[in-house]
């Protein structure tokens, strides 16, 4: 039994990392737009603004979504090199919103009656 305690307690830290919103770079994010500057008003510190405030929905909303819809979209951003709170929200949102679709509205659905 004591030889099961780390794995225990390892798998049990697993969980609960899966079960809260992941840590990202906002700095290392926004670095390409400031660097880009292309539209007025869009620079480093409006990109963190804008990061930060998603980063506050998804700590307020992060049980609405499904393991497999959390787990699914931190897998997408984070294929970036600098993954993003606004594009995990915007995943995860997209994601909820496909799965209350009416059945009939639904790919597999097409074509049927």
């Amino acid at each position: 039994m004591p030889a099961l305690l780390p794995i225990i307690l390892t798998a049990s830290h697993v969980v609960l990392a899966a079960d809260t919103v992941p840590k990202f770079d906002v700095e290392r994010t926004c670095r390409p737009a400031a660097a880009a500057g292309i539209l007025p008003g869009r620079d480093s510190s409006a990109c963190q603004r804008d990061e930060n405030d998603a980063r506050s929905k998804l700590e307020q909303d992060w049980t609405q979504y499904t393991a497999a819809q959390r787990s699914q979209c931190a897998g997408f951003v984070g294929l970036d090199r600098a993954p993003s709170y606004v594009e995990l929200l915007t995943c995860l949102e997209i994601a909820k919103q496909a799965k209350e679709l009416p059945q009939e509205s639904k790919m597999g659905a097409v074509g049927q009656r």
